[in-house]
């Protein structure tokens, strides 16, 4: 039980700051005062996450669907509010400066990585599912679903992980500086947890 305790922890604050965090962008908080351009990095990285969040969400609620696991719906339920919630301040925030949600550019261009993302079989970033990997998913059930679902969110949040280091280190907002940081150390954690979770279902994460 201790162990949800943080999971619950961080879905209530991501919640509160979500709700101040349209204010915050308004003021650039710690930034150069100046609206980021549609190729910066502070706007390919609030595109780019948006997707990788929502597609988190997605998984959750798949295998939401998929056990009666306490424990694996918990940790679904934590991982999908509090990507959500992310994803919404990401995407007010390319409203505020006034950006597109889509660029031509490819996927990861920002982290100068675009030829990398070939988007094959839908994984138009690191970590992503493809298309055929979430299929399977929804085909399975029980300790099957719960063992695939750790496996591919733990690929997940690596990549995202990788996403919100670019983001530390080339974004000049200092607000989605934080918010980037913030994911860096909540989903290192999530990754240390779900690789116990693996363990003691008899599994691995990939490699």
């Amino acid at each position: 039980m201790r162990r949800h305790v943080g999971w619950i922890a961080g879905a209530a604050a991501a919640a509160l700051v979500a709700a101040g965090a349209i204010t915050y962008a308004v003021a650039e908080d710690g930034g150069t005062g100046e609206t980021p351009s549609a190729g910066s990095a502070d706007a390919g990285f609030a595109r780019d996450m948006a997707v990788h969040h929502q597609q988190a969400v997605e998984m959750s609620y798949i295998v939401r669907d998929r056990t009666k696991d306490e424990e694996v719906r918990r940790l679904a339920y934590d991982i999908a509010q509090t990507q959500a919630n992310q994803r919404g301040m990401l995407l007010g925030w390319l409203d505020l400066w006034g950006l597109p949600k889509v660029s031509s550019d490819p996927p990861m261009t920002w982290m100068d990585m675009g030829g990398m993302a070939s988007g094959k079989d839908g994984a138009l970033m690191p970590g992503m599912a493809t298309n055929s990997e979430l299929e399977k998913l929804r085909t399975l059930s029980g300790k099957q679903a719960e063992i695939f679902y750790l496996q591919l969110m733990t690929d997940h949040h690596k990549g995202g992980v990788h996403m919100a280091e670019g983001c530390v280190d080339r974004c000049a907002v200092g607000v989605e500086k934080r918010l980037a940081q913030g994911m860096v150390e909540a989903q290192e954690s999530e990754i240390q947890l779900m690789a116990d979770m693996l363990k003691e279902r008899g599994a691995k994460p990939r490699d």
